[in-house]
This record gives structure tokens, sequence and C-alpha cells, in this order.
């Protein structure tokens, strides 16, 4: 009977021995492959700017500031204007002017009158010339009154061509002079000293009683409808995957928010020395932030939807990107194509399906047709 005992409990022993070597195998972190948004970003900093600075400076040299309209961060709107320039010596040139023309009026007057008296006489001097000409053909006159008629038809000519010679140079003196009031009457226009677009004034250098000139430092700088954006540089390797349109989050110090913009323009030009590129973006709400502030951005180049894993499964070697998926605890190697990449993830478009469990660490070794004990992770990788 203890023999019989004996035999039974041997056979039992051997029959759960097979149960051990399961229990040796490797626990294996993995995790699994999911569906989630992506959003590939090229991240970049840099300084705010204005995006266009207008220099305002004056357009007439030499005359005193009198009045100052506007100050730094003072809003102005296009032809608004922003100082003004004393008009006295202007206004004492155009009174001397207004009297040259009176004279030069006069004097036209006068050459128009002597041409009258000269063609009158003109018209004398041909009825004698004629008369003296018929006469010394009958020989009622002398050669002598012939030629004496003759020479007084040419003086009398003379006088009339220089009648009118004189009107011509008193009438081109008129015009010289009503140019003379009217580039007068356009520096006294200029006096008052406009903006020419509208914008917020950034700079102001004029002092009111400081001479105005163009030659110096402008009075006044305006950014152009206020608006500013971020100029961020960008490393060779990215710049060439943003164009204009794509939308970007900027973040300023200061606010608790980041702020929304859009890329403008992309550098055409990369710095030799640095390798940089310069990427203007321009903001949605230009009051949010302040020129000369730094800033940094966030670029979205793509968005998709699909499967993805942590960049810690994946193994690239020779041109190849594989992961060791696990299949009822057996690990199989993978050869998969990868597409966007955001943060700790990257998107997987070939070679896996949502659910898939791969494992989490690349460099673990363990080979293809290996069996081992997954392990489910316990945190999942932050973006």
């Amino acid at each position: 009977m203890a023999a019989i005992l004996s035999l039974s409990a041997s056979v039992a022993i051997g029959q759960e021995q097979p149960a051990t070597p399961a229990q040796n195998l490797p626990s294996i972190i993995v995790t699994p492959a999911e569906t989630r948004d992506l959003v590939d970003r090229v991240v970049a900093s840099g300084t705010l700017r204005a995006e266009e600075e207008v220099q305002i400076q004056p357009q007439v040299e030499g005359l005193q500031i009198e009045t100052l309209n506007v100050d730094v961060g003072d809003k102005v709107e296009a032809q608004t204007v922003v100082a003004k320039l004393s008009q006295d010596t202007l206004q004492l040139q155009r009174s001397q002017y207004v009297a040259n023309r009176a004279k030069a009026e006069a004097a036209l007057a006068q050459y128009q009158a002597q041409l009258v008296e000269a063609e009158a006489s003109l018209e004398e001097a041909q009825r004698q010339s004629e008369r003296a000409t018929r006469l010394a053909s009958s020989g009622s006159v002398s050669a002598s009154q012939k030629e004496q008629a003759e020479t007084a038809l040419a003086s009398a000519t003379a006088r009339v061509e220089t009648a009118r010679q004189a009107i011509t140079v008193a009438e081109a003196d008129i015009k010289v002079v009503d140019s003379q009031i009217a580039d007068t009457d356009l520096r006294l226009a200029r006096t008052d000293i406009k903006s020419p677009v509208a914008g917020t004034v950034s700079v102001r250098n004029a002092r009111i009683g400081a001479i105005a000139s163009g030659a110096g430092q402008p009075l006044f700088t305006v950014i152009r409808d206020g608006q500013i954006e971020l100029v961020a540089d960008v490393p060779e390797t990215d710049i060439l995957r943003l164009k204009a349109g794509q939308k970007a989050e900027v973040s300023v110090a200061g606010s608790d928010r980041p702020l929304s913009g859009s890329v403008r323009l992309v550098s055409p030009v990369i710095d030799p020395v640095t390798r940089l590129g310069a990427v203007h973006i321009a903001l949605d709400d230009d009051a949010a932030a302040r020129a000369g502030m730094y800033g940094s951005a966030s670029i979205v180049v793509q968005e998709a939807n699909g499967v993805a894993l942590p960049l810690s499964a994946i193994t690239t070697e020779a041109g190849k990107t594989t992961v060791r998926k696990v299949a009822d605890g057996t690990v199989e190697m993978v050869e998969i194509k990868t597409g966007i990449q955001d943060g700790a993830y990257i998107q997987v478009t070939e070679g896996l399906n949502d659910g898939d469990k791969v494992v989490a660490k690349a460099g673990v070794f363990v080979r293809d047709g290996d069996r081992i004990n997954p392990v489910e992770e316990t945190s999942s990788v932050s973006n």
C-alpha cells in the first residue's frame, strides 16, 4: 500500500514539473501601439520686432519745431499731423514773392503799352515809306528822302520786335515768380509733419525748439498698423519644412498663455556661420506683446491621427526601422514605416495595428522567436 502511494506521489510531481520553465521566462516591459492625434512641430526662439517701421522725417529743412502732437505709445491714423514747424520765415518769403509778381505784372503792362505805341509808329513808317517810294519814281522827292523813310521804317520795325521780346521776358518773369510762390506754398503745407501710415508711435526724437533736419535722426518712428512679429532662428535642417501660412503658438515673458500666430515669411538664405535661417511669425493679437521681448514659437508643420509608438520602442538600422512585436508571449521582429513625430511619439504608417504590443525598450536584448513574460507599462510616455 505504501509503495502504491509513493508511486502516485512521484507521478503527481512529474506532472507539475512543466510549469517550472514558464516561471523562469524573462519579464519584459511592453507597450501598446495606440491611435492618437499627432502634431509635427518645429520649435524656435527669437526676438519680437515691428513688422514694418516707418520713419518720419521733415520735408522742410532748417525750420524750428513749434508743436508736438503725439508721444511714444500713441496710436495715429494715416495723414495725422504729428508735429508742426514754424512758418514765419516761409510767410516772409511768400510776401516777397507776391511783391515781385506785382512788379513783374506792372513791367508786363508797360511793355505791352510800348508794343502798342511801336506798332502804331511802324504803321506810320510803312505808309511814309510807301509814299516816298511812289514819289521817288515820279521824281517828286529826292533819293535821300526815300532813304530816310526806309530808315524810319526799319527803326520802327526794330522797336516793335524789342517790345515783343520785352513782353516775353516779363511773362517769363511772372512764371518764375509763380513757381516760387507755389514752392513756398508747398513748403508751408509741409510744415505740418504727417504720419504717412496708421500705426503706433514707437520712438520720438523730436523736441520743441529744435531745428528740423532730414539728415539727422527721424523725428518719429511708427510701427505700421501696430503689427509686431517674432523673428525666430531655425536650424537649416528644419527650415525647408516651413512655409508661409503655417500656424504657430508663441510664448513670451509675462504671458500665462501662448499667443496664436502664423508664419508670414521664411528667409530664403541661411547664415553661413551659424547655419540658421530667420522665420517671421506674425501675431494675431499685437497688443498682447511688445517689440523687443524674447519669445519662443512652436510651429505646426503637419497634423495626423494614426497609430503611434514611443520612440524608445523603435530601432533604425541599415536603413530599416523595426520593432519587437509581442504576440502570445513570443517576440517577432517586424519592419515598420514611420510618419510624423510628436515629441516622444512617432506615427507608424505600416507594419502595426492599433492594440499591437511591442517591447517598450528597443535596447532590450531579445531575439526573433524568443519567449518572454510581457509586463504592461505602469505609466505612459509624456508628450
